[in-house]
């Protein structure tokens, strides 16, 4: 951005992150992003949305070696976002105000350049079937999200190539993910690449038993966790000034 811009000014960037690296939280892409969001206001550049999410992507390349344009833009914009490239575009909705996600974060020693590994199992080849399956639920999601129904997106969480090729490499994965159904949750998946675990659930749900049901998921696995209880939320933001 100092180049693109021709900014003669140095700048110094301290992070004080509250995300934890390689859980699958984008972590990389939540630096990247208040970086891009920061520069822009400091230097009064006014940059569109696609602007600010390909600066962030480059961010996120330097940190974590690839570009997830779908992990920065939700980072800079908020909300559930759907991303379209060459050329890159970037769709933002609003999520339902009842919107409410649980997640579980267990505390596992993640491989270096984990998201590469996990990309790794996923198969090279897909059942014609289950990938049309999987689009529909895609499909499902955005309805949910534009029509404001938090029943219809926690519902159609459900993933039929990507989980099933690495939920092995989550100890306890499918007591969390039991257990969270069976406390209320609408829909539970990994996080990302893993290891962690999120469900969706609405504010009317019993929150703190959903929480406290995959923690015992992991326990039976024997891996302590902690939960986090959180909403969709606005994306990148000047706090102060």
């Amino acid at each position: 951005m100092l180049n693109k811009f021709k900014v003669n000014s140095g700048i110094e960037i301290e992070i004080k992150k509250g995300v934890p690296a390689g859980f699958g939280m984008g972590s990389s892409a939540a630096s990247a992003a208040g970086a891009a969001v920061a520069f822009d206001k400091l230097f009064k550049l006014k940059l569109g949305p696609n602007e600010l999410v390909k600066f962030a992507g480059m961010g996120e390349k330097a940190s974590a070696g690839t570009i997830h344009y779908d992990n920065v833009s939700a980072s800079v914009l908020g909300g559930f976002v759907i991303v379209r490239t060459e050329p890159l575009d970037v769709i933002q909705i609003d999520p339902p105000k009842d919107l409410v996600l649980c997640v579980a974060i267990p505390k596992l020693r993640v491989p270096e350049k984990k998201t590469k590994v996990s990309r790794s199992v996923i198969p090279k080849k897909i059942e014609h079937a289950a990938k049309i399956r999987n689009q529909q639920h895609a499909a499902a999601i955005i309805v949910g999200f534009l029509t404001k129904d938090s029943r219809r997106i926690g519902e159609s969480v459900i993933d039929e190539i990507v989980e099933p090729a690495r939920k092995h490499m989550i100890p306890g994965f499918s007591h969390v993910k039991k257990n969270a159904l069976a406390s209320g949750a609408l829909g539970v998946t990994i996080s990302g690449a893993g290891p962690s675990v999120i469900a969706f659930a609405t504010k009317s749900s019993n929150l703190k038993r959903i929480a406290s049901s995959m923690k015992k998921g992991f326990s039976k696995a024997k891996i302590s966790s902690e939960t986090v209880i959180c909403k969709p939320t606005k994306g990148a933001r000047i706090i102060k000034k």
